[in-house]
């Protein structure tokens, strides 16, 4: 069937969540830390995915902005800043704020204009979510927003997937999935959404049961995809 709603994670896929660390890395008096942000903003994404996962499975749900504190607190220690209370205060700040990648805005405006239903899919608590939207002038361009905590487990859990088809009343076919996980774009193979995912650090495919159907390395092609599936 074609497909009629592309959705999208949001951290990672529409937002960058490198941008936090690297805008407080160049602020004054930081410059201690911008040896050091590349490595704290690999940790703490890592940390936070890990998170979301250990307790999806030990059914240990907590809402995502206590994870990406618990994420930042572990990475700052590893990098020996976890005395620097001003410091994570700021990135926890710039966390509300970041910034869409460049393609972002005008490839939502072309899949309005297409006639597509966009949404966002994410691990992302409602509030969190709601200010990245904001802050990159996105609300414009998405029919709607999901969040997990209407579940109360992270992705990739198939309840998290059913919200789609709940929301749209869609068919698995009828949508196009885009993520910046390959786990999550693999797991959305699965549940049978048609996938893709931005690939953007060119990383090795993920060893899971399913593979995404595309891949890319932003998501500038995306309009074109979906009208050609």
């Amino acid at each position: 069937m074609p497909i009629t709603t592309c959705v999208f994670d949001a951290y990672g896929t529409l937002f960058d969540v490198s941008a936090a660390a690297r805008e407080a890395a160049a602020e004054p008096g930081r410059e201690a830390f911008a040896d050091l942000w590349p490595k704290v903003a690999n940790d703490w994404r890592l940390k936070q995915l890990q998170y979301t996962w250990l307790r999806a499975v030990a059914d240990a749900h907590a809402d995502f902005w206590d994870v990406t504190q618990n994420g930042l607190d572990w990475a700052l220690e590893a990098s020996g800043l976890d005395g620097d209370a001003e410091l994570r205060e700021r990135l926890l700040q710039l966390y509300w704020e970041l910034s869409a990648y460049p393609e972002v805005p005008k490839m939502l405006a072309t899949l309005k204009e297409n006639g597509m239903q966009t949404a966002i899919l994410s691990n992302g608590s409602p509030a969190m979510l709601d200010g990245a939207v904001k802050s990159a002038g996105l609300s414009d361009v998405l029919d709607d927003v999901l969040s997990v905590e209407s579940v109360g487990v992270f992705k990739p859990h198939r309840s998290v997937y059913d919200l789609v088809g709940k929301r749209f009343g869609t068919k698995p076919d009828q949508v196009l999935f885009v993520s910046s996980n390959g786990w999550d774009a693999a797991a959305a193979t699965g549940y049978g959404f048609q996938t893709a995912w931005a690939n953007r650090a060119n990383e090795p495919v993920d060893r899971l049961p399913w593979v995404p159907h595309n891949i890319l390395s932003n998501l500038t092609t995306i309009p074109d995809l979906a009208q050609r599936l």
